[in-house]
């Protein structure tokens, strides 16, 4: 995904600048977490947590998911997209570069990981 637009590239830049927005993406990064789990580990209240992720779902950036619980209870969680962020400045112009995980890549390894850890 380009973002050639300056609009959107400062809005993006605006994003990514903001503290909890980092913590937020890397926390997702390292393992999909429910909101509650978010605000524990970036120290921000739920709300602050909600509309964060709501500004990175707009730039796709993170995506939700629901699970359920072992007590059958069904939870949201979210988990971070973003493999790559490129800058290029040409021509007086900023311009972005977003690349995203390969899902099926991930989860083809994840699977091979199970698999491997069960014998």
């Amino acid at each position: 995904m380009t973002r050639g637009d300056p609009e959107s590239a400062a809005t993006l830049f605006d994003l990514l600048a903001d503290d909890y927005s980092r913590r937020i993406l890397l926390a997702a990064d390292e393992e999909p977490r429910t909101a509650k789990d978010l605000s524990d580990a970036c120290d921000a209240s739920l709300a602050t947590v909600y509309r964060r992720v709501a500004a990175l779902q707009d730039h796709d950036l993170i995506e939700e998911r629901s699970t359920v619980g072992s007590d059958g209870a069904h939870r949201r969680q979210f988990e971070t997209t973003l493999e790559e962020l490129h800058v290029r400045l040409s021509d007086g112009e900023l311009a972005l570069s977003v690349e995203k995980r390969d899902e099926l890549a991930d989860n083809f390894s994840a699977l091979w990981k199970n698999i491997r850890d069960s014998t």
